[in-house]
């Protein structure tokens, strides 16, 4: 993920070995990392079981907070593939019964946008 791409809010792959050497504390009996994302602080993750965000505050970013998603609270969910000129795929997810999207990110082109609709659409919807 380029530096630029990230300072945009865009979103690149992460790889499942150093998203397990990271947040494998976060994880319960079973459950398994799917696909795992980053922006310049914030990952998001997919698992077996839920979406788990990573949301790091302040300044020195000493302070995290871990946000659980479970796949059956969300509602509706959304994904708007790059175009020729846009340099970026869009993510939102409706958690619950709110009007608004509860979750909003962007991906770079280095994202394989699908992949995070399969994701989605197998827990969603399976």
């Amino acid at each position: 993920m380029g530096f630029f791409s990230a300072l945009l809010g865009n979103a690149g792959a992460v790889s499942q070995e150093s998203l397990m050497k990271d947040y494998s504390k976060l994880l319960i009996e079973g459950e398994e990392i799917e696909l795992g994302f980053k922006l310049i602080r914030d990952v998001f993750i997919f698992t077996t079981k839920r979406l788990i965000l990573v949301e790091k505050q302040g300044l020195t970013a000493s302070k995290v907070e871990y946000k659980s998603v479970t796949y059956k609270s969300i509602s509706r969910f959304s994904i708007e593939t790059a175009g020729t000129f846009d340099l970026d795929a869009e993510l939102k997810i409706w958690v619950s019964s709110e009007t608004q999207p509860s979750i909003r990110k962007q991906f770079n082109k280095s994202v394989n946008v699908y992949d995070v609709h399969m994701v989605l659409a197998s827990h969603v919807l399976g």
